[in-house]
């Protein structure tokens, strides 16, 4: 049975939320792709925000390779 180990990254554009552009999911993707990660799941999501007590819209970008 293969066994993974997983890495969950946090995703969001700008200090204050806003648009995520393609081009930074793209680099996230090929960076992680290069240092042997495959791209596991997207999923949208409130991540914590830098400033007060709220979340801004952003992703959880989950990643799996073979242990």
């Amino acid at each position: 049975m293969q066994r993974f180990r997983y890495k969950v990254v946090q995703v969001r554009e700008g200090l204050m939320g806003g648009k995520l552009s393609d081009d930074k999911l793209e680099r996230i993707l090929n960076d992680e792709a290069a240092d042997g990660w495959q791209l596991k799941a997207i999923t949208a999501a409130d991540v914590k925000g830098r400033l007060g007590p709220g979340g801004v819209e952003g992703l959880l970008v989950t990643f799996e390779r073979p242990v």
